[in-house]
């Protein structure tokens, strides 16, 4: 086994010494760093109008950080309070009529799968494109596509699987239709290169591998977007309510476009900063960098995965690959709960487990994980409760 060596020490990280930690795919470690923000928010709070200046000044610098990570404009970028209120936005702003479809998979995310259920009482037809041997073909989705396409929505990585899928390849195809694609981020995000600028909205959380926290989600919204979708949450940070000059309201109003056009209310300042440190580190070591990194461990995981006879439902093609790399396992909560006594974290649900490999992890925590999962299978093999 190659010898591959963390791109951050485990040491920057608060509670996982002696850990092995490979679940940033569920959910990932606090950076040690992140204190000195939450006391620079707690003085910021403290001054008043200078201080929600101040802390204001963080969201724009976070807004820019964002831009360079997905390589789009920084006044494309808003934030809101989740993934699954990106794609609900973007259910509740378009003008739909009965016959129109939305395409995505049947492996999909709920806040996917799901930010169309009010639809169908309109009319409105979801059709999920099955997977094949937990793998989704992109060209079985564009050929799902039709004149009554309004969107096509998907992962970029599956939470399932960890496949990558082709976001550009899907762009191309959709080229010339006034279909949008719509894109959940959330475990490429921080892992991988993602191509938000061909997409049309691109939402990811940020407690997973962007080393953030809950609470705060950013979104871009391209401008074709913008233009065919209306504000559907109104308050007085995407209008123009102080601009009227008086505290009487009046029945007409401006609205303001992106960023603050996602953005009602005030932003989730301190989560935000949350955001803003952790770009930091991830744009000071590099997104290439950190790809080429994962996806080194992710082959080494399932080679190891596979010499131990488990059923490995990740791609093999190294540029479908992500952090994620999974396996089938009908008792995966036993398996969790079994490496965790070995003090191996890793993610395991609904028939599968997860391993997901970040920058703090290296081929020591690989051959850690292999070794206490053998031991883990060959107890359940003992005990008869391995499928």
């Amino acid at each position: 086994m190659s010898k591959i060596e963390p791109l951050l020490s485990p040491s920057k990280f608060v509670g996982i010494d002696g850990l092995t930690h490979l679940c940033s795919g569920g959910e990932s470690p606090w950076l040690k760093c992140q204190e000195e923000v939450y006391e620079s928010f707690a003085r910021n709070k403290s001054l008043s109008y200078q201080g929600r200046d101040l802390l204001l000044s963080h969201v724009e610098s976070c807004r820019q950080k964002m831009g360079q990570l997905w390589n789009v404009g920084a006044q494309r970028v808003s934030f809101m309070s989740s993934a699954a209120e990106g794609m609900n936005w973007l259910a509740r702003g378009l003008d739909w009529r009965k016959g129109d479809n939305i395409v995505t998979t049947n492996l999909e995310f709920p806040s996917v799968a799901y930010a169309w259920k009010n639809l169908i009482e309109l009319g409105v037809e979801v059709r999920s494109v099955p997977h094949h041997n937990w793998q989704v073909c992109e060209a079985e989705l564009l050929d799902a596509v039709d004149e009554r396409t309004r969107i096509l929505a998907i992962s970029q990585v599956s939470f399932y699987s960890g496949q990558n899928l082709d976001i550009e390849r899907l762009a191309a195809g959709l080229e010339g239709s006034e279909v949008l694609l719509a894109v959940d981020a959330t475990h490429a995000s921080g892992a991988i290169t993602v191509p938000a600028q061909v997409t049309d909205l691109c939402v990811s959380s940020c407690y997973k591998w962007l080393l953030a926290t809950h609470g705060t989600a950013p979104c871009y919204l391209s401008e074709r977007a913008e233009s065919v979708t209306r504000t559907t949450t109104f308050g007085w940070r995407n209008l123009d309510a102080h601009g009227q000059g008086s505290a009487e309201r009046k029945l007409s109003i401006a609205e303001h476009p992106m960023p603050e056009k996602l953005e009602a209310g005030n932003p989730a300042m301190a989560t935000i900063m949350f955001l803003e440190r952790s770009l930091d580190v991830l744009l000071g070591i590099g997104i290439e960098r950190i790809e080429s990194h994962v996806r080194d461990l992710a082959e080494m995981i399932s080679t190891g995965l596979e010499q131990l006879g488990v059923q490995v439902i990740s791609p093999q093609v190294r540029t479908s690959r992500s952090g994620n790399t999974c396996f089938l396992d009908t008792h995966a909560e036993v398996t969790r709960k079994s490496l965790e006594v070995n003090r191996v974290l890793v993610w395991g649900e609904l028939g599968r487990v997860r391993i997901s490999g970040h920058l703090y992890n290296g081929s020591d925590d690989v051959e850690r994980l292999l070794d206490s999962l053998n031991m883990v299978l060959e107890g359940n093999k003992n005990k008869k409760i391995f499928g």
